[in-house]
């Protein structure tokens, strides 16, 4: 007898954590040709955004926590993109902000990864309506959290 609850091809979670890491699988030789790992690219995504942020906002954007963004941006910074500075008014934070290279490598970034194209033959709309429904859905969650 078969209980669809434990059927992982029932599992909403398992399609969109199995989804993200063929995103991931798909984004890496863009990746690769950066020099930076998935999540290396978020934080600079966000610096692009908006240069000289703290690490809690950085975490904030990405979801994450600073125990796991600090390594992060510590391989950032040997690799030249950033630089980290204490605030000068607040000494508890930690601020972020982009070298020249790291401003540099935006331009080299700037394109629409293929895959998005491939994987949605062109249509930009269904793309930005599963991707709205995927927030949506994120935002529910973090609200039954609260």
């Amino acid at each position: 007898m078969r209980d669809a609850r434990l059927d992982l091809d029932e599992f909403l979670c398992f399609a969109i954590h199995s989804t993200a890491h063929a995103i991931q699988r798909a984004n890496k030789p863009q990746l690769e040709a950066l020099g930076l790992t998935y999540s290396q690219y978020l934080v600079m995504v966000v610096l692009w955004m908006q240069d000289d942020q703290t690490v809690g906002s950085i975490g904030e954007r990405l979801f994450l926590e600073s125990s796991t963004l600090t390594p992060l941006l510590k391989r950032l910074e040997t690799a030249g993109y950033v630089r980290r500075v204490r605030d000068a008014t607040d000494e508890r934070q930690v601020r972020v902000r982009l070298t020249e290279a790291g401003r540099a490598l935006r331009e080299k970034a700037h394109h629409t990864p293929g895959w998005l194209e491939q994987a949605f033959g062109g249509n930009t709309e269904e793309a930005k309506a599963l991707r709205e429904s995927v927030i949506r859905l994120r935002e529910r969650l973090l609200q039954s959290q609260r």
